[in-house]
């Protein structure tokens, strides 16, 4: 797989890089391998679930986590661009409720490792992107919560021109103050 692991502020969260092979004709990478993955990273993750979405400019998706059954997430765009934010809402963390951003798109073919623990949502700043991710867990919809996207509590600086494209439950996220957190 040959990946360059860059840690982030917070622990945990971090931003994968995988070797591309390209010439003329194209390119060629291997977008997940278990082995080097586990070895690069540390992490030792076994995904059950790959998840494909697709946005247009605007739409903000998240911040979402599941208070029961928390997912891991490994998460990438394979067109187009995103900000991608997490956020750590573990409360006996040192970072609690601080939060990263990180630019994924088709052209750096960044990855990265949301960890259990931690809110995650992205905005696309591209005309449209499609989004994939593997999670460590199933989509259990009864444990699924919104931390509010604006909440200003986090002061999330997010690249928006105007007010996003969000669904009902995005826009009915809690205030970190109110919302369920991790032990």
């Amino acid at each position: 797989m040959a990946i360059n692991v860059t840690a982030t502020a917070l622990p945990d969260v971090k931003i994968i890089e995988p070797k591309v092979f390209g010439d003329e004709r194209g390119f060629f990478y291997e977008s997940f391998n278990a082995r080097e993955f586990a070895s690069e990273t540390g992490v030792r993750a076994e995904f059950v679930q790959d998840n494909h979405s697709r946005s247009v400019k605007g739409v903000l998706r998240g911040l979402h986590y599941q208070i029961q059954h928390p997912q891991g997430k490994l998460v990438r765009v394979v067109s187009g661009e995103v900000f991608d934010v997490v956020v750590d809402i573990r409360r006996s963390s040192p970072s609690f409720g601080k939060w990263e951003g990180v630019y994924l798109s088709a052209d750096n073919k960044r990855q990265l490792w949301v960890p259990p623990g931690f809110a995650h949502g992205f905005c696309v700043t591209s005309e449209s992107a499609e989004f994939l991710y593997k999670t460590t867990d199933y989509w259990f919809p009864e444990f699924e919560r919104s931390l509010l996207w604006n909440d200003p509590a986090l002061g999330i600086e997010w690249p928006l021109d105007g007010a996003p494209q969000v669904a009902a439950k995005d826009a009915a996220g809690r205030p970190l103050a109110e919302a369920e957190v991790f032990a």
